[in-house]
């Protein structure tokens, strides 16, 4: 199997505490690149404001408040009352399959936090580990069944159907079991497929799933295990990746290296591109690195950790692995920094506007390397013929209570399409399931 990463350990004793490229061009302190759609975007220069921890604090959703769509649409509550509902899955049937998870904080780590003042809404305890089912049959937006589809996992995110097959992904692996259409619960023993290396730096413990149209191939997404390797090298092996493997779990290569956190995953509309969204790296200042959805170009380097947004070398590894920088790729569409935008689907359906058609959704679940939030939203990228054509757009909004006192109702993660083509997000820290649906 090939990895990117050299097997040396690189001493990076810097990293605790720019560059031009074919792609992009200076002017004064900040960089002018081309992103991979060929749009020209600003780049500060590192460190250009100072490192912020500006930790949201969640108040919870006042009664009959909810988010904010643009005309035409309108928001209800699909379903409430959950702890950390993280993933959401459509199944073929149509049932949703609600995934409930969230980073495990120990009780050393609650009081360290309670200390430096870090928000509630960061500091979790354990997690739920289970996989609900909401069945919507007459489509009326509330569902009328639900049941718990799977529970005592580790972590899980992804999830994923192959004909009688029904895929997990842990944190510390992939597992399979035993699936029939229109099932309630998963009532077959699993088996592990696929070891994963487990947890990882500031929640990067994710493992989300897709499979390919012919239903040959999975694919699993792997985050860094630190902010720019200051762990070491050694401990990335397997990490930053989007790995490729079979049905059975054999087969094992990497897709795609040096994408620090890709977390949401889907396929173009059209095409049998893969695109990814993915969290970029802390530290370098508000304004650094941009969050990014990307098409996934099979073998390509996306940059991490020597280099961001291109073949910009971060300054905390300078020297470090001039090569790979070389080989960095520019990925499509920024989307704002520190704006941990985790969610991504693509509008399949024929419910919404044209406009939206085709289009990518991503959940941004909000900053906290920021002296402002970021993010705390979803957004809209217009989509044609499976390539980017327009400007980014708030979809829903209304998540930040009090901007200047960084307080908000809720923190949106993923999102999917309904069968009734609605689209669905889940609001983790609030336990809730937003339903919007076209007038």
């Amino acid at each position: 199997m090939k990895n990117h990463f050299p097997q040396t350990l690189i001493l990076v004793s810097a990293i605790l505490f720019g560059c031009n490229t074919h792609s992009s061009s200076q002017e004064g302190s900040k960089v002018s690149v081309k992103t991979g759609t060929g749009k020209q975007i600003e780049l500060p220069e590192p460190y250009a404001t100072p490192d912020q921890k500006n930790f949201s604090k969640v108040i919870g959703w006042p009664e009959g408040k909810t988010p904010t769509a643009p005309a035409g649409f309108v928001v209800t509550k699909f379903t409430d009352g959950m702890k950390s509902p993280r993933n959401i899955v459509v199944a073929p049937n149509g049932d949703v399959l609600v995934v409930l998870s969230n980073s495990q904080r120990s009780k050393a780590e609650q009081v360290v936090n309670a200390v430096t003042g870090k928000a509630q809404s960061e500091v979790q305890g354990k997690s739920v580990n289970t996989v609900m089912l909401f069945r919507d049959a007459d489509q009326d937006g509330k569902p009328e069944m639900i049941s718990t589809f799977l529970s005592g996992l580790n972590q899980p995110y992804g999830v994923a159907f192959i004909g009688n097959s029904f895929y997990v992904a842990n944190t510390d692996g992939v597992w399979m079991y035993p699936y029939q259409t229109g099932a309630t619960s998963i009532t077959g023993k699993g088996k592990k497929i696929l070891e994963l290396p487990a947890g990882g730096y500031n929640n990067h413990w994710t493992r989300n799933l897709i499979v390919n149209k012919a239903q040959n191939k999975l694919y699993v997404t792997v985050g860094s295990g630190s902010n720019v390797a200051e762990h070491g090298i050694e401990n990335e092996k397997r990490r930053a990746n989007i790995l490729e493997i079979n049905p059975d779990g054999t087969g094992e290569k990497i897709y795609a290296s040096g994408l620090r956190n890709p977390v949401g995953v889907d396929w173009a509309p059209g095409t049998n591109v893969l695109w990814t969204a993915v969290n970029e790296r802390d530290g370098l200042g508000d304004d650094l690195v941009p969050d990014y959805i990307t098409s996934v170009k099979e073998g390509a380097f996306y940059g991490w950790p020597y280099a961001y947004f291109g073949q910009h070398e971060d300054p905390r590894l300078k020297g470090a692995n001039p090569e790979l920088v070389k080989k960095t790729i520019v990925p499509d569409v920024a989307v704002g920094s520190h704006t941990a935008s985790l969610g991504l689907a693509f509008y399949t359906a024929k419910q919404f506007p044209a406009k939206y058609q085709g289009g990518a959704f991503i959940g941004q679940h909000g900053s906290w390397n920021r002296s402002e939030l970021a993010g705390y939203k979803v957004a809209f990228v217009p989509f044609k013929q499976g390539r980017p054509a327009g400007e980014m757009e708030d979809f829903l909004s209304g998540f930040v209570a009090d901007k200047d006192a960084s307080k908000v109702y809720g923190r949106p993660v993923g999102v999917a399409v309904a069968k009734d083509g609605a689209l669905l997000v889940a609001d983790d820290v609030s336990g809730i399931i937003w339903r919007i649906a076209a007038k």
